[in-house]
């Protein structure tokens, strides 16, 4: 009786963090999807490239919720291989901001820092009620602890593109404009990095997972 009690209250506990935690990835999907729409057009606008960066971090960042999504409750290998995906997107994202941010610096571009500080310091309340919300998934498998690396990079991004706004306003030139994108694209490659291989070793472990529950008992 003791045992089936258990393992009722383990399933209970397990279908409520679920629930948990797609309520917290549906409310994440639309934060980023708005703060997709207003960071691009601001970006475009203001001539820069960190709210560009930023805009097309936020856009990623949804698609990364809505891939959660589709797999939570699924088997860890499913998992893992979605964030295995997440990963290498990140990983490229990375690299599109890097030459971006080059072409960005031959033009010699010199965005509108209001503009920049507006709209990063939007992004960054945003983003940071993003973190308090995801904060007690962080520890979960490689598909979960991915959304928290995405979330926690962009909180950084902001604070940073809030930064270079008063670096273009008290300098004049683009320079810290540029200086922040190269930033986001090292945090967006080590985060990926991170990803992948987590979500490497996990999928080197499902196949004994699977052998083991499909063992019968003695």
């Amino acid at each position: 009786m003791a045992g089936g009690c258990c393992g009722g209250s383990q399933d209970n506990t397990e279908k409520l963090n679920d629930a948990a935690w797609r309520r917290v990835l549906w409310i994440a999907l639309v934060i980023n999807a708005v703060m997709f729409g207003v960071e691009i057009v601001a970006g475009v606008t203001a001539g820069s490239a960190s709210l560009k960066a930023d805009a097309l971090d936020f856009l990623g960042d949804a698609a990364n919720y809505g891939i959660s999504l589709g797999v939570a409750g699924m088997a860890l290998a499913w998992r893992a291989r979605a964030a295995m995906a997440k990963g290498v997107t990140i990983l490229l994202f990375g690299l599109w901001v890097l030459c971006s941010t080059v072409w960005m610096a031959t033009q010699g571009v010199v965005p509108a820092a209001e503009t920049m500080g507006v709209v990063g310091v939007i992004a960054l309340i945003a983003n940071l009620a993003c973190v308090a919300m995801l904060w007690r998934h962080r520890a979960g498998d490689a598909n979960r602890r991915s959304v928290w690396i995405c979330s926690r990079n962009d909180a950084i991004g902001n604070i940073a593109v809030v930064a270079a706004a008063l670096g273009v306003f008290g300098t004049g030139t683009g320079w810290p404009d540029i200086v922040v994108a190269a930033m986001m694209a090292a945090l967006a490659t080590s985060g990926g990095w991170q990803i992948i291989r987590q979500a490497r070793g996990e999928l080197r472990s499902a196949p004994i997972l699977r052998r083991s529950e499909s063992a019968p008992l003695r």
